[in-house]
Parts: C-alpha cells; sequence; structure tokens
C-alpha cells in the first residue's frame, strides 16, 4: 500500500519496494494470484474510470486471475477462500492519496465535507462496478458454456469492491487526523481488520507482520465477511442486465454504510481537521 502526492495516480499498482521494509510490498501476498489481476483490481479503485473502462478491467482480472482461479470452481467455501487471497493481495497494492492530496483533488475540502465527498464517491464506484459485473454476466448468459466462469466472476468482483471500501477507509483516517503508517504489510493488515470489524484502525503491536496477523483469527473474520458481501453479488447474474442496475444499488448502498460506520467511529476522541495533522500516526 502506498501514499500518493499525485490524485492521477490513484489506483495504480506501481511495483515499487516498501520504503520502510526495503522489500517489495506483496512479499506476503498469496502466491497463486497472478500480477495482472492484482493490477486490474487495484486500478478498479481509481474513481475516474468510466463504467465501460471498469468492465475491461473486471474482465481482465477474470481472464488473469492465475492459477488459483480454478479453486473458485469447487464450491462455495472454496470460492470464499480465493476471494479472500485476492483481497489480501491487492491492498498492499493500493495507492492512498494523504490529506493534502485529498484536499488538493477536492477543491480545497476538509473534515466532515471532505469526508463526506469521500465516501460519496466510494459509493459511486462501487455502484459503477456492480454495473460492470451485470454487464460481463449479461456476456456470459449469452453464452451459456461460459457460466462456468461465473464463480470466478463474483470472487473478483466482489474482491475490486472491498479494495475500493480498504482505500476509503485509509483516506477517512486521513481526513481525520489520524494517517495509518509503517510497512505496506502492516498498513494492509491494519485496514483488512478495520474493513472486517466495521471500525478505524486500532493500534497494533509493532513489528507483526502481514503473514502473522492474517493467520489468526483475523483472516477468519475477514474470510466471514466476504462470504456475506459474496452472497450480496450473485445479483449480478440476473438475467440481461438487471442484475446490472441491482447490483449497483447493492453496492453503493453497502460502501455508503461501511463509511458511515467508520466514520463514526473515528469520530469518537478523533477531530476532523482542516489541514494537516501534528497527530501521530498509528504506527
Amino acid at each position: 500500500m502506498t501514499y500518493s502526492d499525485n490524485p492521477s495516480s490513484a489506483g495504480s499498482a506501481p511495483e515499487v519496494p516498501d520504503s520502510t521494509s526495503g522489500t517489495p510490498a506483496s512479499d506476503a501476498a498469496p502466491t497463486d494470484v497472478s500480477p495482472e489481476a492484482t493490477g486490474a483490481l487495484a486500478r478498479l479503485t481509481d474513481t475516474e474510470l468510466t463504467t465501460a473502462d471498469r468492465r475491461r478491467l473486471l474482465s481482465r482480472a477474470v481472464t488473469s486471475a492465475g492459477r488459483g482461479a480454478g479453486r473458485a470452481l469447487r464450491g462455495p467455501r472454496a470460492a470464499v477462500n480465493w476471494a479472500t487471497d485476492l483481497v489480501i493481495a491487492v491492498t498492499p497494492h493500493l495507492t492512498v492519496r494523504d490529506l493534502e492530496t485529498l484536499q488538493r483533488h477536492y477543491d480545497g475540502k476538509s473534515g466532515e465535507e471532505l469526508a463526506d465527498a469521500l465516501i460519496r464517491n466510494a459509493s459511486r464506484v462501487s455502484a459503477s462496478l456492480g454495473a460492470a459485473g451485470g454487464g460481463v454476466a449479461a456476456v456470459e448468459w449469452a453464452a451459456p458454456p461460459s457460466l462456468l466462469s461465473a464463480p470466478i466472476l463474483i470472487a473478483v468482483e466482489t474482491a475490486a469492491i472491498v479494495a475500493i471500501e480498504i482505500k476509503l477507509l485509509a483516506e477517512l483516517h486521513e481526513v481525520y487526523g489520524v494517517p495509518v503508517r509503517g510497512s505496506a504489510s502492516e498498513r494492509g493488515s491494519a485496514l483488512l481488520q478495520a474493513w472486517a470489524r466495521r471500525r478505524g484502525v486500532t493500534l497494533l503491536q509493532s513489528g507483526r507482520g502481514f503473514t502473522t496477523i492474517l493467520s489468526t483469527g483475523m483472516r477468519r473474520e475477514l474470510r466471514d465477511r466476504l462470504l456475506r458481501r459474496m452472497g450480496r453479488n450473485m445479483t449480478t447474474l440476473g438475467p440481461l442486465f438487471t442484475g446490472a442496475a441491482i447490483g449497483a444499488e447493492l453496492n453503493r448502498r453497502a460502501t455508503r454504510m461501511l463509511g458511515d460506520a467508520v466514520r463514526a467511529d473515528l469520530r469518537k476522541g478523533r477531530s476532523a481537521v482542516d489541514g494537516p495533522s501534528d497527530r501521530p500516526s498509528l504506527y
């Protein structure tokens, strides 16, 4: 997970070393997720993409998913486990804008006004992704043999939505003056836990790496939360483009609810700021 001072770079997946550890940020990522799929998932978080762009990227992520994609065809449990691996793989590659960049990107907004804008835009991106997933599924329905790839599509779409929401959580922490710092793996672990629990990041013990944290009960929490989200995303498979409309609205509503819940948690004891904060980061 990298921090950017360039608004146009949001959503990219740069292959850069982790600035804290000196090792690639993807070291702890599951090995059966392809770099192409990871890059496409990271790019899907970009707020500037059109629905057509998202459909192309979603298709690319599905077709380049890597050798692990076959696991999604073995049943619901296997599909959820693979979606969990996708989320874990993409999280360190998300580009998070710092407070200064966010204010520049959102015309000087700050505090609650900036948080509102972030949640609103992330909800729109989730809706757009639901529409894109419905569009891809419509093509699948037109070619019955390709329906075999439906579980892969659902897993990839779910992972992309979660990536959007994790990026939103990271940027909300910037707005409320408690940026999540540390290595890419530490930030990723903290934010995955925050996403699963619908709360702000809590202080984690320094030095606990990505693999260590994810090997505990937190991975189970993440998987359980993904299972519920994947069930909702099954609407994508509705006939023709009805799935697109339903998926878009469900995604928008879910992302909005998540953003509001985390924002409420961050408000407790943490004041919204109008500029860069001198408060210590969480690492």
